[in-house]
């Protein structure tokens, strides 16, 4: 009895034509491929210089006289701790994220940063409370670098001006 089952079983099953790859050979459309932008060459920053923001006595901005900023560091002591917001004025594809780096002054700090659409044009945006150890590069006197992936890398030279700004914000002191 159980061989006339078993052969039962067996032509029923050849009955059965076996599975295919057919459904994989079908077309199927292709979502339109997204790219970033070409990668931005790293700017010369031969003269470039912290300085003031002539508009805003919360705000540092580094970059060559005469020429737009580069950089931009901005206090906000408005909330419970204060914060430091760092804009990296180059352009950024909308919707894109990053890291930014800082290395100098023996530490390495890293940021992440997004585009973020100012004054009508996207650009990188990061902020973190100013007690942070990822301001530390920029608070020390001597020279360092900045990049963020595909807008290059700023090579910044030595000053005092970010550290005083910094070390203001975090204790609550007019940072001009």
């Amino acid at each position: 009895m159980r061989a006339i089952v078993l052969t039962a079983m067996l032509a029923l099953a050849a009955c059965k034509p076996p599975p295919t790859d057919d459904a994989l050979l079908r077309e199927i459309p292709e979502a339109e491929p997204t790219f970033a932008s070409d990668p931005l060459p790293s700017p010369d920053t031969q003269g470039a210089m912290w300085v003031p923001s002539p508009q805003d006595a919360a705000r540092i901005i580094f970059g060559i006289p005469g020429q737009p900023a580069l950089l931009a560091l901005e206090c906000d002591s408005e909330g419970p701790l204060p914060r430091l917001r760092i804009t990296r004025i180059a352009p950024a594809d909308e919707g894109a994220g990053a890291l930014l780096a800082m290395v100098g002054n023996g530490h390495i700090g890293r940021l992440p940063v997004n585009a973020t659409e100012i004054g009508g044009r996207s650009v990188w945006f990061g902020e973190a409370l100013a007690s942070d150890l990822v301001w530390e590069p920029l608070a020390g006197p001597r020279a360092l670098t900045l990049t963020v992936p595909g807008a290059g890398m700023l090579e910044m030279e030595a000053s005092t001006l970010p550290g005083r700004f910094i070390e203001g914000c975090r204790i609550g002191e007019d940072t001009d």
